[in-house]
């Protein structure tokens, strides 16, 4: 396998392993639970539900009541007189206090008369009698508790670790301390709650902090449930919304894990009302839009009665603030300062319409397989396509991501991971690219500067794929080799002046470096008129020899149309001759300390050179060894002779090819069959029978040089015959 395509695999594979062990909790990238929850704000905001029947108002301590009825705190007497208005008049079905009443609201001309009426003025009876009758309208606190008494009315705490302060409500249900621990909710020391006076005479009550905040202080989800020395404590929002639905419980549905280690908390249920929570009775806020989304009244308007019945009438509601100078806003997805009275809306809200969104726990899981599956896929994938496909395989993936996503959050109300996945496809496109343009690109680069005059760029591209089948330092390895040279260039070279001459060989050696580049072949040198190319280095090619053969072919026929633009010019007829070899060459590197040159070497090699020299000899264009004809038998041949060339003492079988088989007339392979008859018979020193044979195919084609030597050796052996062992070889003795 290609070496840089291992580092590739590696390097994505690499970054695969480092979002999975995010993913896993082995290690903790900050950046990727930013991004994915930036990813569920913009979900969010382009989701935000249009809401028809609001069933939640907000009664506002806003600047308006502030400036009418005084500063906050204001006595509880007040607070009374608002809570009745709320019941009697508006006939509300329900409140819940966003507000925690935990000091005593004691009028100091009450504290005077109480310890009046302790010491010094216990026994006189007409104070006895005024001080009974006036205080009741100062005692606040008892004021308010009466006013909460016998209605659905829900008091707001918070639960934290290091307070006890005030009366907690009724708790929704109490487990062992062995059963508690196996559940993940939040568990609390302390608590900051309300005068028990107050909470007593309430309905019920529900905290309002938020312990499972985001790390980045954003309200996102919130707790259901709380637990204190084993009690489960309800939420504000969700005790508001069991007392106006009038459910008298609520009931918890787990899970176990395999083991029964855990205990998992899948849904809270309100009567019918199921609501998807996660491990640790957290909600996500359906918020439906910024802040005063939901109707909000003035406190103030209230006590006085100035709002629209029907406005109030049947709504659940919520007392809380909205001015700045009372501190209870929060950052949320939408806005940075948004009132917390406005959050436990949207939960009710939401709650009541069905409109909870969901991360179950399984989504863990499910990120886990999708990235693994998204790192392995592109791994594989991206380093084998082009930079166009690359880029519309990383199109199409983060749309597929993205819309079935989105599906999942419009359609079912799940909320599953994103940012990770896109984030991931996004890094390995990103890897691959740059890896490619700046290591791979120099290694092309490299070979374009190598390669690039020999061999065409399409193979260029090719071998930077292939890094692994290039061997740069020498090797042997079975090749075919080409040499082709023009014939009578002495006499040419004469006669055309030393510009043109150079304007001649070039008009020459462009077409046939073009084929033999269009037949994947490699020039190894130009050497004046001649031209020496090569197959199956750098590239292995498993048909080297085709590839070669056809090339020499398209050689000559090229050599035709080149002799018309030659003769247009006025120039000399131009002729070349082609030898064509197979077999084991030694390819590599080659040189000095001043040059090197890609080249080859061999006994091979020095063969095609001499079958490009036998070319004038036997008078054809093209001649190939027996070994290269094994190779390629798709191609129709004449029989040439068998020779020792100069330098070699093994006899060689050459042929001069004449192109595909299946595109040679039925009466030309009745000639070749002919002269291989005849050439048969000349071997076997049967001398009348291939004369016979071969002088019909001389009277037949005159022209054709190799009849008239076999007959003029056939007249040579009759007279001076050869040794009985003869081989039917014929010896040159030069180039």
């Amino acid at each position: 396998m290609d070496i840089q395509r291992i580092i590739r695999y590696a390097l994505s594979l690499a970054l695969t392993l480092v979002f999975l062990l995010h993913i896993a909790g082995i290690i903790y990238i900050p950046l990727l639970t930013s991004l994915e929850n930036q990813a569920y704000d913009a979900r969010l905001k382009i989701t935000l539900p249009e809401i028809t029947d609001q069933q939640v108002v907000i009664v506002d301590i806003d600047e308006n009541s502030l400036e009418k009825i005084g500063q906050w705190p204001w006595n509880r007497h007040i607070l009374a007189k608002i809570n009745d208005v709320l019941f009697d008049h508006y006939q509300i079905k329900a409140i819940g206090y966003d507000i925690v009443f935990a000091e005593e609201d004691i009028d100091e001309g009450a504290k005077l008369l109480n310890k009046m009426a302790e010491v010094s003025l216990r026994n006189n009876p007409g104070f006895i009698d005024e001080y009974r009758r006036v205080i009741s309208s100062l005692e606040h606190d008892q004021r308010f508790a009466e006013s909460l008494k016998n209605r659905n009315t829900v008091m707001g705490f918070v639960m934290d670790t290091d307070t006890i302060k005030g009366g907690l409500p009724n708790a929704i249900t109490k487990l062992d301390k062995k059963t508690l621990n196996k559940l993940a909710i939040n568990k609390t020391d302390g608590y900051t709650a309300n005068l028990k006076l107050l909470q007593d005479s309430a309905y019920s009550g529900g905290f309002f902090n938020n312990p499972i905040l985001d790390e980045d202080g954003v309200f996102r989800r919130v707790p259901l449930l709380q637990s204190y020395k084993n009690e489960i404590h309800e939420s504000l929002a969700l005790a508001l919304t069991r007392v106006a639905t009038g459910s008298p419980a609520i009931e918890m549905i787990v899970e176990a894990s395999d083991d029964g280690h855990d205990l998992f908390l899948e849904w809270v249920k309100i009567g019918d009302i199921a609501i998807p929570v996660d491990y640790q009775s957290g909600v996500l806020v359906p918020y439906i839009g910024k802040q005063k989304s939901f109707k909000y009244v003035s406190a103030s308007d209230v006590l006085n009665k100035s709002i629209k019945k029907e406005i109030l009438q049947g709504k659940i509601t919520l007392f809380g603030t909205s001015a700045p100078g009372l501190l209870d806003l929060r950052t949320t997805p939408l806005e940075p300062a948004y009132p917390g009275v406005e959050i436990h809306a949207n939960i009710i809200q939401g709650i009541l319409d069905g409109r909870i969104l969901h991360a179950p726990g399984y989504t863990q899981g499910y990120e886990f397989i999708l990235i693994a599956f998204i790192g392995i896929i592109l791994t594989f994938t991206l380093p084998v396509l082009s930079a166009l496909y690359s880029t519309l395989v990383i199109l199409l993936s983060i749309t597929l991501l993205i819309s079935t996503n989105f599906y999942a959050w419009v359609g079912v109300q799940l909320v599953l991971p994103i940012a990770a996945p896109v984030l991931l496809v996004i890094l390995l496109f990103a890897l691959q690219m740059t890896y490619g343009f700046f290591v791979e690109s120099r290694g092309k680069r490299q070979l374009a500067h190598l390669f690039g005059q020999y061999v065409p760029p399409e193979l260029v591209e090719e071998m930077s794929k292939k890094m692994q089948d290039i061997n740069l330092d020498g090797e042997m390895r079975e090749m075919s080799v080409l040499f082709s040279d023009v014939r009578g260039f002495t006499s040419i070279s004469e006669e055309l002046g030393p510009k043109e001459l150079t304007t001649y060989i070039n008009a020459f050696l462009t077409p046939i470096t073009k084929v033999i580049h269009d037949n994947r072949g490699t020039i190894d040198k130009y050497m004046g008129d001649a031209v020496m190319a090569f197959w199956g280095a750098p590239l292995k090619d498993e048909q080297h020899a085709l590839h070669s053969l056809t090339a020499a072919v398209d050689i000559v026929n090229r050599m035709k149309t080149l002799r018309e633009e030659f003769s247009e010019k006025q120039w000399p007829e131009i002729y070349v001759g082609v030898g064509v070899n197979t077999g084991v060459m030694n390819v590599g590197n080659k040189g000095s300390e001043f040059r090197v040159d890609y080249t080859i070497l061999g006994d091979s090699v020095n063969l095609g050179s001499r079958l490009e020299g036998l070319t004038k000899f036997y008078s054809v264009d093209i001649i190939t060894s027996e070994y290269t004809k094994y190779h390629v038998p798709e191609f129709a041949y004449r029989e040439l002779d068998r020779v020792r060339v100069k330098g070699k003492d093994k006899p060689v079988t050459i042929y001069e090819p004449l192109g595909l088989l299946e595109n040679i007339s039925k009466d030309e392979r009745k000639l070749i069959r002919q002269f291989h008859i005849g050439i048969k018979q000349f071997r076997a020193q049967h001398w009348d029978a291939a004369e016979r044979e071969i002088f019909s195919l001389n009277q037949l084609d005159p022209e054709r040089k190799i009849y008239q030597i076999y007959l003029d050796r056939i007249m040579n052996y009759r007279n001076s015959p050869p040794a009985k062992d003869w081989d039917g070889s014929f010896t040159h003795t030069t180039k």
